[in-house]
Parts: structure tokens; C-alpha cells; sequence
């Protein structure tokens, strides 16, 4: 008999990805040597090369970072990197240069927590099952939201944008993409006001969402063709709201979904240079082995490739 799979796991909602997240930062140096230097991510080099903006790469997603007032983002957000021992030797080495701002940096069982020089927390961590096929990524922004909002939260999602969100421990999970979520999860805790920061997804449906916030009055902008925002989530039942961060929406058709972005070695350096390195290639994924044809076509793949090529007589 074959195997039976769970075919729901592979379903996406009409969220498709988590593109950016955006946060002002104060200074674009002491941000170079936070994101480059300290994690390991890429300047976007064709994107934002002057020193009022920044775009770094991490994966297929992005930071946006302008200069201004620096914003905070209430809650943690959760990247996936390759080599935990590279990222403490880095994090590390950055240390005396951010002396003197709110750097720092510690190790725990799942993860590594890294705070940059303002204030936002990163949870970095190893690739593993749960996040799928990122190996290096974006795989969750939470946030933290007063008690009792997480149920309004994920039913918000559900009806507007049509994409799988459940609540579990006190946190709405929402499916934007590829294994990646947004979490917002509950606190007693006092929050800060709202400073502007935003994120940005990708959506497959672009109109439906756009009536439905319409509808409610929750449209901020109608930026373009292919763009609108909304910064309010309510609850859908009675319009209470419950959650205010600036969403920008964009549809499949817009110019820069699916670019390809940039993501370097960063074990690179003049000292231990080989060529061909530059750029950061993930782990060749392990195949199915439940599926013998898999399995024997990568071995012939293999053993082809141990075959020294024949001369010609």
C-alpha cells in the first residue's frame, strides 16, 4: 500500500511570502556592522547603496533600514542561519566596536539571541525540521500584543486575507509564506506605543483583502497598481482594535516579487579565500529515501559524477 501523506501540510494561504520587515535605524554604520558583520547577512548591492537606506538580505526576505529615529519592534524576530559556532565567533568579534549602544548577545538551547545596537531582538536559529527548506531566512516575526487578542487576531487573518492562522498558548500563529509565520503573542505586560515600523507580504488574492479592509475602513494608502497598507488589526466580529502595525500588501504582479537576492559566504575572508565560495549555497537536501526511485537516481547521479571522464582515443 502507499504512503499515505498529510497533504495539508503543504498548503499555503493567500499569504506567499514575508518579504521585509522595515525599522528605522540611527546610524547606517553601527547597522553595517550589526547585520553584516555581526550576523552574517548581505548589503543588497544593486538596491539602496547611499547612506540614507539600507536593504540587507537574509535568504529570500529582507531588512529595510532608513536612516531616522530609531524604531523598535515590540516583540523578536526569528531568522534561520547556518552555523551557530561562525555566528558567536562573529558576534563576538563585533563586540568592542558597539560598545556603548544596547548590543549584546547570548546562546540558549534553541537558538542564539542578538539585540541590535537600538533595542531589536533576533533569535537566530539552526536550520531544522521545522522550518522546512530555509536554511537561511526569515522564519517568523512576533509580536507581543495585549491578553486576550490572540483569538480576535487569527480570526482577523482567516477572514481577511484567507490564510491558515491558529491559536495555540496564548499565540495567534498566521501562515505568510514558506514556512514562515507571523505570532503575536499575548503579555500582561505594559507595551509601548506604536513607533511606524512596518513589514511587507506578498499576496496572491490582491483585491479580496483590499475590499475587506475597505469595507471596515482599515485602508491607509493606496500606494500603487500593485500596492495599499493598513496598519490596524481588529477584531473581525466587532471591529475592536487589537493590534496596530503598518502592513504593506503587494500583489504577485509587482516588479520586485520573486528578485533575486544576493546572500554571500561570510565565512569568506582575504586570509582563507577560496575561489568560488563568495556566495552562500545551502546543504544539498537530503533526499526522500521513502522513495526508492529517489534515492536510486541520486546514487546514479553520484557515481556519474565519481566517473572520470572518458578520453577520446
Amino acid at each position: 500500500m502507499a504512503k499515505q501523506y498529510d497533504r495539508s501540510a503543504e498548503d499555503l494561504g493567500n499569504i506567499v511570502g514575508l518579504e521585509h520587515v522595515n525599522l528605522q535605524i540611527a546610524d547606517q554604520g553601527l547597522a553595517t556592522v550589526f547585520y553584516m558583520s555581526g550576523l552574517g547577512l548581505t548589503r543588497d548591492p544593486y538596491m539602496m547603496t547611499s547612506i540614507d537606506n539600507m536593504w540587507v538580505n537574509v535568504g529570500r526576505s529582507q531588512f529595510h533600514l532608513p536612516t531616522g529615529k530609531a524604531q523598535n519592534l515590540r516583540g523578536r524576530i526569528g531568522l534561520v542561519l547556518p552555523d551557530r559556532e561562525a555566528l558567536l565567533t562573529r558576534l563576538g568579534r563585533v563586540a568592542k566596536m558597539l560598545e556603548g549602544t544596547k548590543f549584546a548577545f547570548s546562546e540558549h538551547e534553541d537558538h542564539v539571541e542578538a539585540i541590535c545596537p537600538w533595542g531589536n531582538r533576533f533569535l537566530c536559529h539552526d536550520p531544522a525540521p521545522r522550518f522546512g527548506q530555509i536554511a537561511l531566512g526569515m522564519a517568523y516575526v512576533e509580536f507581543d500584543v495585549p491578553a486576550g487578542a490572540a483569538p480576535g487576531v487569527a480570526d482577523f487573518y482567516r477572514r481577511v486575507f484567507d490564510t491558515p492562522a491558529h491559536v495555540d498558548e496564548g499565540a495567534a500563529h498566521v501562515s505568510v509564506g514558506m514556512k514562515q509565520e507571523l505570532v503575536f503573542r499575548e503579555t500582561e505586560a505594559p507595551l509601548p506605543a506604536y513607533d511606524g515600523h512596518h513589514i511587507q507580504v506578498y499576496v496572491a488574492s490582491f483585491s479580496g483583502p483590499h475590499k475587506k479592509l475597505l469595507e471596515r475602513g482599515l485602508i491607509t494608502e493606496e500606494s500603487n497598481t500593485h500596492q495599499y497598507r493598513f496598519e490596524s488589526i481588529v477584531d473581525p466580529e466587532s471591529g475592536k482594535p487589537l493590534v496596530q502595525v503598518e502592513h504593506e500588501v503587494r500583489s504577485m504582479t509587482h516588479p520586485l516579487y520573486a528578485r533575486p537576492l544576493v546572500n554571500r559566504n561570510p565565512q569568506q575572508t582575504n586570509r582563507n579565500y577560496v575561489q568560488g565560495r563568495d556566495a552562500w549555497v545551502p546543504d544539498p537536501m537530503e533526499a526522500e529515501m521513502d522513495d526508492p526511485r529517489v534515492a536510486m537516481r541520486q546514487r546514479r547521479f553520484d557515481e556519474a559524477m565519481q566517473t572520470p571522464a572518458r578520453q577520446p582515443a
